[in-house]
């Protein structure tokens, strides 16, 4: 019995149980269908608690257009909020963060690049559980938070790994 995660050999998603692991399906599940407008929600809130965030996203610092309607941070937005969301609801079954390398390679290269800071983490972090929060009130609870927030923090772990230049071709 006392091999439950170590089974897995693979400390990197240790501690996510399968109980987590049913919290943050069942709630994506039911988040998926709107995903576009999570999205958007969940940066707009990282914008409402940090707005000079927002310098960290070529696409926005020439923009006049309104935030709520840039249509590039729509795309942005729904695009990091379902990796995210798929990242935590594969995360015991794979038994690491499942962002496939080239694409960790360049998040973390990008993340670099712009600066990205532990408190830019930690906002989008308040963020993402603020917004799950939100989506899914009839489920929410303190173990729904935590699974949600164990599966941001070992994505982030993974990220932050490969903040590094990427190297020149």
């Amino acid at each position: 019995m006392a091999e439950s995660n170590e089974a897995f050999g693979d400390s990197e998603a240790k501690g996510f149980t399968e109980e987590q692991e049913a919290l943050v399906l069942r709630s994506w599940n039911a988040m998926k269908k709107d995903a576009t407008a999570l999205g958007l929600k969940f940066f707009l809130r990282i914008f409402e608690i940090a707005p000079s965030a927002s310098r960290l996203f070529s696409f926005l610092r020439d923009s006049d257009v309104p935030l709520e309607n840039n249509p590039k941070l729509k795309i942005h937005a729904m695009s990091v909020f379902v990796m995210t969301c798929e990242s935590a609801a594969q995360l015991r079954k794979a038994g690491k963060v499942t962002v496939r390398e080239t694409t960790l390679k360049k998040l973390g290269a990008t993340h670099f690049k712009s600066g990205v800071v532990n408190e830019h983490f930690e906002v989008t972090r308040f963020a993402l559980l603020d917004t799950i929060k939100e989506a899914v009130p009839d489920m929410w609870s303190p173990k729904m938070k935590t699974a949600w927030a164990e599966a941001y923090d070992q994505l982030v772990a993974a990220i932050k790994q490969e903040m590094k230049p990427l190297p020149s071709a």
